[in-house]
């Protein structure tokens, strides 16, 4: 059998293929890797980056904490805390769930097909949203929940995916820079639909987003680029390196027990997002100034992705994500006992910023397992579909330990999520 190295040769085409050196990560953000040579930067790289930053900018999930308010107050007071948790649960959940058959399109060179296709649909379904009418529980969820949910997919796992096409060494910095863009996101839309509901409509502040992230996702369609990895000729060996590749991840204890720990945080680690606000007007906060919770929770979080992501090659991604969990588990008790605004504004600081650190660095932990390109989309793939299911559940069931509109119990749910988040360490720390 011929040298199975002579498959990725550099390729004579305009893009130079990447060069294999094997090598034991200094950083532990890999277990027994290969070092892919890729830009590490240029205008290409950047404005790829630029792109994938817009793209986790319209999200919109982080924006939920609103939505979640003005629908258990004001829009759908016909349905109960629980049942409006499954809109913003569906809605993430399906982007996660999705990832397998998105990372094999984007393996498969549909990128900028499932770009403009996601782009186009998702915009369209968010000013769908804005003419549903009040009490009609249906139209907002196949408008938000699935349209809002299912376009989207086709952007999210290619938006990390292709920052790995041209950084290896600063793979982790770049991804923390990426995936910031979603708590932008989360700090300026919560106060738009805010105050344009506020003063005008809220289906307005619906319209004005829409608008707003047609225009940033026009440009990020024109912006990012990819880099494919070294095409494989179809013959028994690149068969069995595909083999190798499926044996590799399967037998990655660390990267399955990383999976299992992603798995339990995700069933809690997204309450505050959905809740907060929801939590303060209740417990007598000023409404003017609950609205300001999200953006506080998101702008905190932006700090924690940046902050993370630039120190986890001194102080390892792992040590990084372990502390940020502890913290957040420790941080949901103590909003048992907060019932000012000043004391909310802080535990939302503080907790946007932990969050924000796993949020950031799991997605290059999970690519960091792998020992060549081509595991990129899959090993991110299979991670996403894994957590799917929590997401899912995790805020509805929240939300029934909640009970019902008019009857709210805080103590049940953030007891739950409390609990949750400390035990799931112990798992986290098998795969450390």
């Amino acid at each position: 059998m011929a040298d199975s190295s002579a498959s990725f040769a550099p390729s004579t085409t305009n893009h130079p293929q990447p060069e294999l050196v094997e090598k034991r990560d200094p950083e532990e953000l890999f277990i027994h890797s290969v070092e892919y040579k890729l830009p590490e930067g240029g205008r290409e790289a950047w404005l790829t980056m630029a792109g994938a930053w817009m793209v986790q900018f319209c999200t919109y999930i982080n924006a939920f904490g609103v939505y979640q308010d003005y629908y258990t107050r004001e829009f759908l007071i016909n349905r109960t805390a629980a049942d409006i948790g499954w809109i913003g649960s569906f809605q993430l959940a399906i982007q996660y769930a999705l990832g397998v058959f998105v990372g094999r399109a984007f393996d498969a060179g549909y990128f900028h097909y499932m770009m403009a296709i996601g782009s186009t649909l998702y915009v369209l379904c968010i000013f769908l949203l804005s003419l549903t009418q009040q009490g009609q529980f249906y139209q907002v969820f196949l408008a938000q929940a699935v349209g809002m949910g299912v376009f989207p997919a086709l952007m999210f796992l290619p938006s990390f995916t292709i920052v790995s096409h041209h950084f290896n060494r600063r793979r982790a910095l770049a991804m923390g820079i990426v995936t910031s863009g979603a708590a932008c996101g989360g700090v300026i839309f919560p106060i738009m639909l805010n105050q344009l509901g506020k003063h005008t409509e809220f289906k307005t502040g619906i319209r004005v987003s829409g608008a707003i992230i047609g225009a940033m996702l026009l440009f990020a369609n024109m912006t990012m680029k990819t880099r494919p990895a070294p095409k494989q000729p179809k013959t028994d060996e690149s068969v069995d390196q595909l083999m190798t590749y499926s044996k590799s991840i399967v037998t990655d204890l660390g990267y399955l027990a990383s999976l299992a720990a992603a798995f339990f945080t995700s069933l809690g680690l997204f309450y505050p997002f959905f809740y907060l606000q929801l939590y303060a007007v209740t417990n007598g906060v000023d409404e003017q100034l609950a609205f300001y919770l999200l953006t506080l929770l998101n702008g905190g979080s932006i700090f924690g992705r940046l902050v993370n992501n630039s120190l986890a090659p001194r102080i390892g991604s792992f040590n990084l994500v372990f502390a940020s969990l502890y913290a957040c588990a420790l941080l949901i008790f103590v909003m048992l006992e907060i019932k000012t605004f000043a004391g909310l504004a802080v535990f939302a600081v503080l907790y946007g910023f932990t969050s924000g650190a796993y949020a950031s660095l799991m997605p290059a932990n999970f690519v960091g397992f792998s020992n060549h390109p081509g595991e990129y989309a899959v090993r991110l793939a299979i991670a996403f579909s894994v957590v799917a299911p929590a997401i899912l559940t995790g805020n509805p069931i929240s939300g029934a330990l909640l009970g019902p509109t008019g009857h709210l119990t805080w103590e049940r749910p953030i007891i739950y999520n409390g609990v949750r988040g400390f035990w799931l360490l112990i798992i986290f720390d098998f795969a450390h």
